[in-house]
């Protein structure tokens, strides 16, 4: 059983305590036997029966109350659980999240009742398209347009490795309406899946099985209402969105590393290595120290994160770039040094081992590289320098 003493910390309230718990329970009941053979359907299946638990009801505001709010501790514990439990379950809660982040944050009355309804009940899957073939964590360089015609915008570009493209109800795409150079020209709409113009250009095939493509806009016509925001106003919203769901991302990551410790752990005790416990070797017992000392760090940095935001920090752009590098770098070196305590079962496809060892690799490079995380956390770091 997972280690569930963090749960004491100061970060979290009794509620988030009965949530992880029954997470952890419907997870258990629910998720163990997932079958990965058809990916567009299971991950469906999956947003629907998220959708039917309650689950997806944390992914966004409530429309119907304006006082609603996403509670960052809430997804962390969320996909923390998840994660642990399945991958592609984790996927598919917090593409409903990421993929109306920008509604919840910045979108009208009209524009969260008539989507979030939807996605928060499973009955549409949603998708953020922010990347292009020439600008991913380089946000403020993306190419693609957005021209206004009348009471219009026409869209025209590519957009690549979305997530849930292909299988998505609607998208969240952001857009060069050119107010300004850089990243004051951008802007941000609601495109439904089925919008003439929009094509599914190519479904893109990764490491860990997860639905992306890259889509292409052809005179993709949408009215001026699908808007998020105001015009020029897309590179904060973004940012925004990123600011609240970049810790999610470390907390996945940290349910694969618990995943990868948990069983790490009943390999080395019930497995025998020279007439005795592999857990008895001094090189054995090294690793798990630095495993369990990995999954500590990285709990500590991501509840940070999410407690700051909860608690009404305005931004919190250097905790969760930290929280993120941190919990995905060291997840990496978790599942590794669990692949090599299960030797051949590690990487013999289809164990549970190898499957983190495929999930974990990508948590490194969406949402921001590691690399880029450092330049946010260094830059950010200088400039709280300048007020001591």
């Amino acid at each position: 059983m997972s280690d569930r003493s963090f749960l004491q910390w100061p970060f979290f309230d009794d509620s988030h305590r009965e949530l992880a718990d029954r997470a952890d329970q419907w997870a258990a009941a629910n998720l163990a036997n997932v079958d990965h053979a058809d990916l567009d359907a299971t991950c469906k299946r999956l947003v629907a029966a998220l959708g039917e638990a309650g689950w997806l009801e944390l992914t966004a505001v409530d429309p119907r109350d304006e006082n609603s709010r996403i509670d960052v501790r809430s997804l962390c514990i969320l996909r923390e659980t998840l994660a642990r439990h399945n991958g592609l379950a984790d996927f598919a809660f917090a593409m409903q999240g990421l993929g109306t982040g920008a509604i919840s944050l910045f979108g009208t009355a009209a524009q969260k009742s008539e989507w979030l309804n939807k996605t928060r009940t499973g009955k549409a899957l949603s998708a953020f398209a922010l990347s292009e073939p020439a600008s991913g964590s380089d946000v403020a360089n993306i190419a693609m347009t957005a021209t206004r015609d009348g009471d219009d915008y026409v869209l025209d570009g590519e957009k690549t490795w979305i997530s849930n493209g292909g299988i998505a109800d609607v998208y969240t795409v952001f857009a060069r309406t050119g107010e300004a150079p850089g990243a004051k020209g951008l802007s941000v709409f609601i495109v439904p899946a089925d919008t003439p113009g929009l094509e599914i250009a190519e479904r893109l095939e990764v490491v860990a099985p997860h639905p992306l493509a890259r889509l292409a806009f052809k005179g993709c016509r949408v009215p001026a209402s699908a808007m998020i925001g105001k015009p020029g106003e897309g590179f904060r919203i973004a940012m925004s969105v990123l600011d609240v769901f970049r810790s999610t991302v470390a907390a996945a990551a940290l349910g694969f590393a618990r995943r990868a410790l948990d069983d790490s752990l009943d390999r080395v005790t019930e497995r025998e290595l020279f007439g005795a416990p592999m857990s008895e070797l001094q090189m054995v017992q090294g690793h798990i120290a630095d495993m369990a000392l990995d999954v500590d760090a990285s709990a500590l940095l991501v509840y940070r994160a999410a407690w700051l935001k909860d608690h009404g920090a305005a931004r919190v752009s250097r905790e969760a770039a930290m929280a993120k590098l941190y919990a995905t770098d060291h997840a990496q070196d978790v599942i590794d040094k669990a692949v090599q305590l299960h030797g051949g079962d590690g990487v013999r496809k289809g164990h549970i081992i190898e499957s983190l060892y495929r999930e974990i690799r990508a948590l490194r490079i969406y949402e921001g590289a590691s690399d880029v995380q450092k330049v946010v956390i260094a830059r950010q770091t200088l400039i709280n320098s300048k007020g001591r």
